[in-house]
């Protein structure tokens, strides 16, 4: 079962990253999710956590959602680290607010 937490800045990230790795997660099973492509992809550098992507949604998502709104390509990323498509809206609307989402998937989940 993935474990998603909200956060408001990297900062906060990186606090609850490590929080995650003192409690067993491994940094290839932490995805970070930001609205902002350039922002998501900036801030999981510096944290040197993943973003999700084609491996994760599967080759034709992925496909789809190089042509798809960042909403839709948010939500099907979601979906592709393991939330449900209730739990993608969710916090794709939260993302939205211009905070993040991070989700933790145990070794197991993958």
């Amino acid at each position: 079962m993935a474990k998603v937490l909200t956060v408001e800045n990297g900062v906060q990230a990186r606090e609850e990253i490590d929080k995650l790795i003192t409690q067993g997660y491994d940094k290839e099973h932490i995805y970070l999710f930001a609205h902002s492509d350039d922002r998501e992809k900036d801030i999981a550098d510096a944290l040197d956590v993943e973003t999700a992507g084609m491996s994760d949604t599967g080759f034709f998502k992925g496909m789809k959602n190089l042509v798809a709104k960042r909403g839709d390509e948010l939500r099907s990323e979601f979906e592709g680290v393991g939330l449900s498509q209730q739990e993608a809206d969710e916090y794709e609307k939260v993302l939205d607010e211009g905070r993040l989402v991070l989700v933790a998937q145990d070794s197991t989940d993958k």
